[in-house]
This record gives structure tokens, sequence and C-alpha cells, in this order.
């Protein structure tokens, strides 16, 4: 439980643990309300069967001489209307309590989901490749939920905490050898059920969040290969993992639900039993009826009727904390990184951009990139060819500062790029990937998409991609709904609003990443064409398979075994062409 604490207070904010404090101290308020709902049906059950107590006991004679009652049934009905008040009052504010809770710990949701969301987004490009996106989704919209739930069930355990040692207090008061006996009863089932039914929901709190991660997976990989699926015409082994997953996960649930009701029953059960016992226990033993000791039965009835709930809660909440303490250790590893602390001072780029003795590896001392030099000159046009994973989109990946390199410089205009002014250097960035992802939106939505909507902007940036005389011919204009992924236009439609998209910002840098392989080689030509004309006030960095998409480049590179060399024009284009191919 120390541990648990200790991850809480990581995650939680001043704020939040001050207001936490607020609902314990207001807990012990509830407590001692209970605690008195409870103290006082004897004394009214007592003067209600027996009305010489009130002349006789020194107590009740003093407050009837006091308000000068009539007789003692006066008494008796304003005690109970009285009584009857403070219970609604007790209603009404045990009912406020769990509404500040409940906003309390629900509440919590927000502040998780979007402390994970802020990490997710501010972590560094190269962390996040490592990532699966669908287990980020699950944790905001699972894990964040859950580990709300655990907040409460804590909250809810301290409250009742202090209801059972007050109501407990008053019981010893009363009789202490009946309440040690309830006690022992009571802590030899709770012990019972904590190493019985509560490891076996823990077990399946285990089992659920592995169950639901693989959940996830199969959703989200089946809604990003569709269109696969359905060519193969054969969705049954994706329904039968689905079917299998899913049913391992409800079962998982189906259990904890279940077994998290047996305590309530349990306890009650014995509790009650206890107390049906004792009174038989008495008739037997006195062989009279039970009324003179009717008030000290009333009190412990009531107080079992009113414990028994709190030794439910807090099993129920300690059962919860077990089922769902997997989302507290994944929230807590996953806020444990520190996103990105990047700085806004500006950047020039007016010159050049040289990189100065590179080095780059995903793995220690497995480089993929080895003592690279490199100056790009403001305004020209490059090409990276090279194998497949011989680092080409890494390198652009470093030199447009999405990666940091293990050893070596890059220099902008001289000046070293460092976290304090790589933000700035990145907005100078339009970048053009090969897979282009476009979201179930409108045109000029998804060309907009990270920047301040601007209708002039986006008409101008598709304008340059040459798609906006097809899109105002269509019914909607730039408000055309593309589908998710861009499944309702096609892929050199997706192409050129991904275009749009780079040049929405007016970038001075623009990176093509193998941007038109999946093109025809006609709409490749196009679309090469088209960038080469936008870009002719930008430094244009090409990495690219097809001969035809580097043929008005100044320079082209080509990285093998790890280094890189500038190549000649003539020479590669011969190269290519002497080995009967158009890649590379």
């Amino acid at each position: 439980m120390k541990e648990i604490f200790k991850k809480l207070s990581f995650i939680l904010t001043k704020r939040d643990k001050k207001l936490a404090k607020y609902l314990i101290i207001f807990s012990i308020i509830i407590a001692l309300i209970e605690t008195i709902g409870i103290s006082v049906i004897m004394p009214f059950i007592a003067v209600a069967s027996d009305f010489e107590l009130i002349t006789t006991n020194q107590y009740y004679s003093y407050i009837y001489n006091l308000f000068n009652f009539i007789n003692p049934v006066d008494f008796v009905v304003v005690f109970g209307i009285l009584l009857i008040c403070f219970y609604i009052f007790r209603s009404t504010i045990n009912l406020f309590y769990f509404y500040m809770l409940l906003r309390f710990s629900q509440g919590r949701y927000h502040l998780f989901a979007y402390r994970l969301f802020e990490n997710y987004v501010g972590m560094s490009y190269k962390r996040f490749i490592d990532k699966n996106s669908s287990n980020l989704t699950k944790t905001i919209v699972t894990e964040a939920q859950l580990l709300s739930s655990v907040l409460e069930a804590i909250l809810f355990i301290i409250s009742e905490l202090f209801v059972i040692i007050l109501i407990y207090s008053i019981m010893l008061f009363v009789n202490y050898k009946v309440t040690l006996v309830l006690t022992m009863l009571l802590f030899i089932n709770a012990l019972f059920l904590t190493k019985t039914i509560s490891k076996k929901i823990k077990k399946e709190g285990v089992e659920r969040e592995k169950f639901q991660k693989k959940f996830f997976e199969i959703i989200n990989s089946t809604m990003s290969n569709f269109k696969i699926i359905k060519l193969r015409s054969n969705s049954n082994d994706i329904l039968n993992k689905f079917k299998s997953i899913s049913y391992k996960y409800t079962k998982s649930s189906i259990t904890s639900a279940t077994l998290s009701h047996f305590p309530r029953l349990f306890l009650e059960a014995i509790g009650f039993g206890v107390i049906v016992f004792m009174i038989t226990g008495m008739v037997w033993k006195y062989e009279v009826d039970i009324t003179p000791y009717l008030p000290m039965i009333s009190m412990f009835v009531l107080g079992l009727y009113r414990l028994l709930p709190s030794v439910n809660r807090i099993m129920t909440g300690y059962n919860t904390i077990l089922y769902n303490i997997k989302a507290l250790d994944i929230i807590h590893n996953d806020l444990m990184y520190d996103p990105e602390q990047l700085k806004k001072d500006r950047i020039c780029f007016s010159n050049d951009i040289v990189l100065k003795n590179l080095y780059f590896a995903y793995q220690k001392d497995n480089y993929i990139l080895k003592d690279v030099n490199l100056i790009i000159n403001k305004g020209s046009k490059i090409a990276f060819i090279g194998e497949s994973g011989s680092g080409k989109s890494t390198l652009v990946d470093i030199i447009i500062g999405l990666f940091k390199p293990i050893k070596g410089n890059i220099l902008v205009d001289g000046e070293l790029l460092s976290d304090n002014n790589i933000k700035d250097f990145r907005s100078k960035v339009g970048y053009i990937p090969q897979s282009v992802y476009l979201f179930d939106g409108t045109v000029a939505q998804n060309v907009a998409f990270g920047f301040d909507f601007n209708e002039e902007k986006v008409k101008k940036s598709l304008l340059q991609a040459n798609i906006l005389e097809f899109l105002e011919g269509q019914q909607d204009g730039i408000y055309t709904k593309v589908g998710e992924g861009g499944i309702k236009i096609s892929g050199g439609q997706g192409q050129r609003i991904a275009i749009a998209r780079a040049l929405y910002n007016n970038p001075e840098i623009l990176i093509l990443d193998e941007a038109t392989s999946a093109l025809d080689s006609k709409t490749e030509s196009k679309i090469m064409d088209e960038i080469y004309n936008v870009s002719s006030d930008k430094t244009l960095i090409i990495i690219a398979h097809r001969l035809s998409t580097l043929k008005r480049c100044e320079k082209i590179y080509k990285i093998e075994n790890c280094k890189l060399k500038e190549m000649q024009k003539r020479v590669s284009c011969a190269h290519l062409k002497l080995n009967g191919s158009n890649a590379y």
C-alpha cells in the first residue's frame, strides 16, 4: 500500500493532494455523524419502551424539565421527530459527501488522460516509434479510467475506516464482550476473504490488462488493414482471434464482478447470524424475553447494519485496487519519462545546414550512420539514395531535428542545432511522407492540421499542389470529406493534399520521403514537376528509389556501408541503366 501512495503522490498535482486532504477531513465529520446516528437509537428505544426512565435518569429528567414537557408521550414524540430530522440531515450530507468524493476521483480521469496525452505528444520521435499506438490509446482511454476507480476505492476505504473506528468504539463502550466476539469473527472472515477471494481478483486483474491489450491491438490492426482483409475474403482467422480474446477479457470481468459481491453477502450472513445467535443464547440462558436488553440489542443491530456495509466497502475497495492496480503501474511508468524540454529560441536559415562528423545508432554501438559530413545550401535541391534500410530516412530525420545524433553536430548558419532552437527549426520544415495519413474530415481540415485554420491559406496551398480546381468542381469544394485514411479519394489526390499540408505554413525546407513511390509513372511525373515548381524558392530534400524523381536534383548522395558519398549525376544514372533497373 505504501508503494501505491508513493506512485499516486507522483501522479497527482499539489491541488489534487489538497482536495484529497479536505475530503479526508470531511470523511471524519461524516464518521462522527454516522456514530451519533447509531448511538442515539439506544436511548430513544429505552425511553419509548419505559417512560419511567424519563424521570429517573438525570439526563432525560433535566431535558424534560428544561423544555417543560407536559407528559412523557410528548417527550418521546419530540425525541422521535428530532431523530427523523437528524437522519434526513445525515442522508443529505452523506449524499453530498459521496458526490464530492466521486467528483474528485472520477474527475481525475481528465487529469490522467490529459497528462498521458501531453506526455505522448511531447515524447521524442525516437521513443515514439518504439511504442505501439494501440497501447497508447488503451492507456489513455481505459487505464486512466481504471486509475480513477483505484483513487475512488482508496478514498472510500479511508472514509469507511473512520466510520468503523468510531462505531466500534461505541459498541465497545456499550458491551465490550459482545463486541470483541463480533470483532474476532469478522476479522477471521476478512482474513479468509483477503487470502482467497482478493487473491483471485488480483490475478484476474493481471489477466484483464493482458487480454485488453491484445483486444485493442486486434481492433487497431484490423481497421488499419481493412482493404487487405476484404481482398483476402477470409476474415475467419481474425474473427476467431478476436472471439477468443474478447471471451477471455469478458470472462475475467465477469469473474471479478461476481467475486466482488461475495464479501458483502458472506459478512452479512456472519454478522446477522451472530446477532440471532446472541439473542437466542440470552433467551435460552435467562429463560425470559429480551425486553430488558432490547435497547442494547437494537444498538448492536443498527451498529452492524451500518458497520457491515462499511466493512464490505473496504473489502470491495481493496479488491477494486487489486483488480485495477496494473493501471497505476502503467500510468506511473508512462509519466516517469519526461517529454522533450524544448525552448523557443529563434534560429535563422539563410545560408546552409552543415553536418559535421555525424554518427547515429538505434542501439548502442550498432551504428547505421558513421562520420557523415554534408553541406546543404539554402535553396538547393538534393537527393539521398541507397538500399532499403541503409539509413536514408534516418539521416533526413536527423537533419530536420527529429533524431539527435549520437556523435557530431548540426549547424544552421553556423549556429549549433540544440534543444533551445530545434522547435523553431522544425517549424521551417514541410514534410511529405511515403504513406499519407488523412483523417476522417474535410480536405481543408486535413491541410490545416496542426495549425490555426485559415481558408485563404488552405486554398493557396491547394492551388500550389494543383488540386484546388478539381476540388472546386466538386459539390463541397475544399470541404469535401476524404474519409478515414483518405479512402474516398485517389492516391494521387491524397498525395496532392499531403503536398498542400506541407506547404500550408510556407516552409523553407521541403522533405519528400519516397512520397511518390506508390504512384504510377505518369501521375508521379506530374506531381514531381509540381513539387519542383512550388519549391523553386525552397530547399528540397528528396529520398527516392525512382530515377525520374531525381532528374532536377543538383546533387545526389548515396548511403552505403553507413557512409555518405556524393555521386555524379551522369555516373549514377548510367549505373542505374547498366544494371537494368529504374529503382535504387
